[in-house]
């Protein structure tokens, strides 16, 4: 019996002739257009337009809402995209911590990155949401509560006036309470308790954080009431350099000091060199974090509009100008250029120009970025010097640089900087929120902390963990089983 090759057998010619199995196929190819590629292309954005849309109607609960017009639908989309890529920030913050990191504490980094976002959504949903924006004043400007969760409901005056809907702005505003929660795990990596840093996350991004995140973004009323005490004097934090970076370094510094050095760090009072495992890792979450950094400011904007490619470019120029900066200096000093100060120099501009990216002009952003980049070099030697180990740069990225961010609005600002002819009163604004943010995170996470370490019996694991590495002692696995453990 002869067999026919695939190749000699008649295609059919019409669905009556096809068999069931070649029939989709057949079917698809009389459309026409579906075998160009960028067709193929298109047509996979209509299922994500049509979640997009479907997501918006959902939340409407049937209710007898006004025609969905195109303003409310670009801004709450535009909004929707914005949070996703902030939530990708999760996997640059994991990728660089865990890259800058030893091979042995690989899985205990990663599962603290993943696990910190589940419980900042669930927290901020519970109970931080409501204390941070949608309550009443208890304290007027201080502190608010209101009972738990949020009312997801859309009022037909959301549609007419292009609002945000609460579902998406609940969104957005929970991906950056989990950044502040991340930025804590790299200032305390390879020696502390998985446990007991899920429970200060826990209380971080659920109460401390939206408490004082309420000072500032809470905006007054027109007649200037109802705002937070730092947002009704002025002070000025676009997208968070202090409200989010600066208050996640110091609550994560205060539990760097606590929990001491890892061991073999300071030796005879000198600074041992403990290298990162992979480069390659962490230079991939560095890019993947200046990309979710296009969600972090431009989102800040809260609505599509023309001001939003604007604070896009500000943003792209204080990284570049942090990234030159770190790599030169770091060359001068160190008589080659530093890979990791690189990446950190990258992220520190992003940082630095996060306060002010709505009001640079974008030679300022560049030289706001440029002089973060020189910033963080020095500061991670500075930390170094008072013998706090910062395992991957965390405080000198966002401490050093999101305090230096918010004072750069009063230098830069074009409307109220004092290099813009504007005097010294925004600058000294930014001060006032600069030490106010410092004094709460640092009291409040001390207390936080010495609360935790007396329940549980301290926050360090013990010294036989930490020299077997965290991930088999708090997990049980290695991230590379196959490859000889490097300690």
């Amino acid at each position: 019996m002869t067999v026919a090759s695939p190749a000699s057998r008649r295609r059919p010619r019409s669905l009556q002739e096809a068999s069931l199995l070649e029939a989709p196929e057949l079917l698809l190819r009389k459309v026409r257009g579906l075998s160009s590629n960028r067709t193929l292309t298109w047509l996979a954005c209509v299922p994500i337009a049509l979640m997009g849309l479907g997501l918006f109607n959902l939340a409407a609960h049937a209710a007898e809402l006004p025609e969905l017009n195109a303003g409310f639908l670009a801004n709450n989309m535009f909004l929707f995209v914005c949070a996703v890529l902030v939530i990708f920030m999760n996997a640059g913050f994991a990728m660089v911590e865990a890259g800058m990191c030893r091979q042995k504490n690989a899985v205990n980094i990663l599962a603290k990155n993943l696990i910190v976002f589940a419980l900042a959504v669930t927290a901020y949903w519970f109970i931080g949401y409501k204390i941070m924006y949608n309550a009443d004043w208890v304290i007027p400007g201080w502190f608010k509560f209101g009972g738990l969760f949020f009312d997801p409901t859309v009022t037909p005056e959301m549609v007419t006036d292009g609002s945000l809907v609460p579902s998406i702005d609940f969104l957005f505003q929970a991906a950056f309470a989990g950044t502040a929660a991340t930025i804590v795990s790299g200032l305390v990596a390879e020696r502390i308790k998985f446990g007991e840093f899920v429970i200060f996350s826990l209380v971080l991004v659920g109460i401390l954080y939206p408490i004082s995140g309420s000072w500032q973004w809470n905006f007054p009323d027109d007649a200037g009431l109802g705002g937070g005490w730092l947002s009704t004097l002025g002070f000025i934090d676009f997208a968070g350099s202090t409200v989010v970076h600066s208050f996640g370094a110091w609550a994560g510094l205060v539990g760097a000091m606590l929990l001491g050095p890892r061991i073999g760090k300071f030796v005879d009072g000198k600074t041992q060199a403990m290298p990162g495992h992979n480069l390659a890792i962490a230079t991939l979450g560095c890019l993947i974090l200046w990309i979710g950094w296009y969600g972090f400011n431009p989102g800040s904007w809260l609505a599509m509009g023309p001001e939003v490619p604007y604070i896009a470019v500000t943003t792209t120029l204080g990284a570049a100008g942090g990234g030159i900066a770190a790599t030169l200096l770091s060359q001068f000093t160190g008589g080659k250029p530093d890979l990791t100060m690189t990446i950190n120099g990258i992220l520190a501009g992003l940082v630095g120009v996060t306060a002010g990216c709505d009001g640079f002009s974008m030679p300022a952003a560049w030289v706001v970025g440029f002089i973060s980049g020189i910033l963080v070099v020095f500061s991670v030697a500075w930390i170094d010097g008072l013998k706090i180990d910062d395992p991957v740069g965390a405080f000198s990225v966002h401490g050093t640089c999101g305090i230096w961010a918010t004072l750069a609005v009063g230098l830069f600002n074009v409307d109220k900087g004092l290099f813009t002819g504007h005097g010294f009163s925004q600058l000294g604004i930014q001060i006032v929120g600069v030490l106010a943010y410092a004094i709460f995170a640092v009291v409040s996470s001390f207390i936080v902390w010495s609360i935790i370490g007396a329940i549980f019996g301290g926050i360090r694991v013990s010294e036989k963990e930490e020299v077997e590495g965290l991930d088999i002692g708090e997990h049980g696995m290695e991230a590379y089983p196959d490859f000889a453990s490097a300690k």
